[in-house]
């Protein structure tokens, strides 16, 4: 019954194959997006920006919060061990 499978579903092939690529790539960008070292040079390019008065105490406020929380939530389990 596998190969009958197999068989009927070969047409599919590109599909499937484009959608593991998707995955791969998928799971990458998360990686990288909750990477810790990735979030901390961000915090350390967004304080830089506060002393240079490239951006104000809010926005600050705002992208640190957005930043800390990547660092808390990490990755989705589905996604870091496939």
């Amino acid at each position: 019954m596998g190969l009958i499978t197999e068989v009927l579903l070969l047409p599919f092939a590109p599909v499937r194959g484009s959608a593991w690529v998707i995955n791969q790539v998928l799971r990458e960008a998360e990686r990288q997006y909750y990477d810790p070292a990735v979030v901390q040079a961000e915090l350390a390019r967004l304080e830089q920006a506060l002393e240079a008065g490239e951006i104000d105490e809010e926005e600050f406020d705002r992208r640190e919060d957005e930043l800390l929380d990547r660092l808390e939530q990490g990755p989705r389990p589905d996604a870091a061990g496939e």
